[in-house]
């Protein structure tokens, strides 16, 4: 028996805070700490790809992508807009597995990543543009200071 729109939902987003769970407990775990990022940031999100993937084959129907108003006839369709934020549950886990990688491999502390990562969580793009200046900042730091100009 399918699960309904609603099931599916609540499932969702409970796959996706065990994902964002791992994320945020991944440098505590030591040697584990990759294989959680790429559960978190490639698994999780393929999960929720297929998912997307087969609600659209399903339902698709009247509406489209060319203007606001194709979008909002889109979604009138429940099935469509459980799709919709599939999306968005998998591009957000997928780009925060992706800043917790970037930012292991320039050494940033993860205190400093963690509030990135709930920012990730919560609003998506605004967390990946905190991380972008958080990385710009700590790559300067890691530089050192800029050599004198020759005369």
């Amino acid at each position: 028996m399918p699960l309904s729109p609603d099931a599916l939902f609540g499932a969702a987003n409970t796959l996706a805070a065990v994902g964002w769970l791992l994320l945020a407990v991944a440098p505590a775990t030591g040697g584990w700490a990759p294989a959680l990022r790429r559960i978190s940031g490639m698994a999780l999100p393929l999960v929720f790809a297929v998912a997307y993937v087969v609600l659209l084959a399903l339902n698709w129907g009247p509406g489209g992508f060319s203007s606001l108003a194709q979008v909002e006839e889109l979604f009138k369709v429940r099935e469509l807009l459980l799709a919709g934020w599939l999306h968005y549950l998998a591009f957000d886990l997928f780009v925060g597995g992706w800043i917790a990688e970037r930012a292991a491999r320039l050494q940033i502390p993860f205190w400093l990543l963690l509030p990135i990562l709930a920012l990730t969580f919560m609003f998506g793009p605004a967390g990946l543009l905190a991380y972008a200046l958080l990385r710009a900042v700590w790559r300067r730091r890691a530089a050192g200071p800029a050599a004198p100009a020759a005369a």
